[in-house]
């Protein structure tokens, strides 16, 4: 088959890229814009085979959009392509309306449009997947309470906003045009090849270098925490088996406080980089506890029973595994970080995390 990917550059999306080329015969387009977050550098792997190929393109431009589909003619949509960090999406909202809402929008009328005009078989095995996130449920108030698939929006951020608007516009493209989609809404995601803004690639490079580990409050927003590699599979599994309609929770079964991250980190640094910064004596030393972010949510647990009973996945990796092979990556891989820490990058995070005074 031709898969379509877009944010193939990105974290998850060149995780679901290497996935398929790797595992599969399937030949993949990665269509990506290359924001600051994209790297083609996490597609080195793969970069040289002839079944991938790589356009620079933006979701919101539509006439792009209709040659890449004549040109490609996909049997298969993945779409990934969003703005993702919720600290941005606060200081500087407009990116997330654009590419989560408008480019969704473009890219549905670009699908559709091309779904159209295929002939019927072609037509009944066309599959376009969105991939969102668990942050559009808003957050849970109770501790055993999960996220299942019918859980009510109430989406916190703009980021959870923007992404909330674009599954709803794919939910609408399927119950008004009949388009073929299928959805997933995963937890958070950890591994190789994280732009180093997130949590865990942002402690590990932190304590490291002998910079402070900013916690926000009193770190103990809990999430359930995802190995990227275990994502792309389930990824894959719904776009190639999932009945159209469906919605799928993926999680990791990890569910973690932000605090015990940072300090499981710092424990695994002290056993594989026990040679610290000048002035370091433990690496705990470094946490300092930073002003908490507006609308931060408390609680992220996801429910993913329905995609092990209906499509038999489940996680490879526990928290302990995925995170061990995370911090090794990270310490092998330090030109891949030199050439991702740009200036802008850099100087966006100065300015992001203060310590509170």
């Amino acid at each position: 088959m031709n898969i379509l990917v877009t944010g193939g550059a990105g974290f998850i999306g060149s995780a679901v890229v290497r996935h398929i080329i790797q595992n599969t015969t399937h030949h993949v387009l990665n269509l990506d814009k290359l924001t600051y977050a994209g790297n083609l550098e996490s597609l080195v792997s793969v970069a040289n085979n002839e079944r991938y190929q790589f356009s620079q393109t933006d979701i919101c431009d539509r006439v792009a959009l209709d040659q890449i589909f004549q040109e490609f003619q996909p049997d298969l949509v993945m779409h990934l392509a969003a703005e993702s960090h919720v600290d941005r999406s606060i200081t500087g909202s407009q990116d997330f309306i654009e590419t989560n809402i408008i480019g969704t929008y473009q890219l549905l009328e670009a699908t559709r449009f091309y779904w159209n005009a295929l002939e019927e078989s072609k037509k009944a095995t066309f599959r376009f997947h969105h991939i969102s996130t668990d942050e559009v449920y808003g957050d849970l108030e109770g501790t055993e309470d999960l996220f299942t698939e019918t859980t009510p929006y109430a989406p916190s951020s703009p980021y959870s906003a923007s992404k909330a608007s674009s599954d709803h516009l794919v939910r609408a493209w399927h119950r008004t045009y009949g388009l073929p989609v299928v959805l997933t809404n995963c937890s958070n995601n950890y591994g190789p090849f994280h732009f180093p803004e997130k949590l865990i690639p942002l402690i590990i490079l932190n304590a490291l270098a002998g910079k402070a580990l900013p916690v926000y409050g009193n770190g103990e927003q809990i999430r359930d925490w995802l190995y990227v590699e275990d994502h792309a599979r389930a990824l894959y599994k719904v776009v190639t088996e999932a009945k159209i309609g469906e919605t799928y929770n993926i999680g990791g079964h990890n569910e973690q406080k932000n605090i015990d991250v940072v300090k499981s980190i710092c424990t695994l640094l002290e056993e594989l980089a026990p040679n610290k910064p000048a002035g370091v004596e433990h690496y705990q030393d470094l946490i300092t506890y930073v002003k908490d972010r507006p609308g931060h949510d408390l609680r992220y647990a996801i429910d993913a029973s329905k995609i092990e009973k209906d499509l038999g996945w489940v996680p490879l990796e526990s928290f302990e595994t995925g995170l061990r092979k995370t911090v090794q990556w990270y310490l092998e891989n330090t030109q891949w970080i030199e050439n991702v820490q740009s200036g802008d990058y850099k100087n966006w995070l100065t300015q992001q995390y203060q310590a509170e005074q």
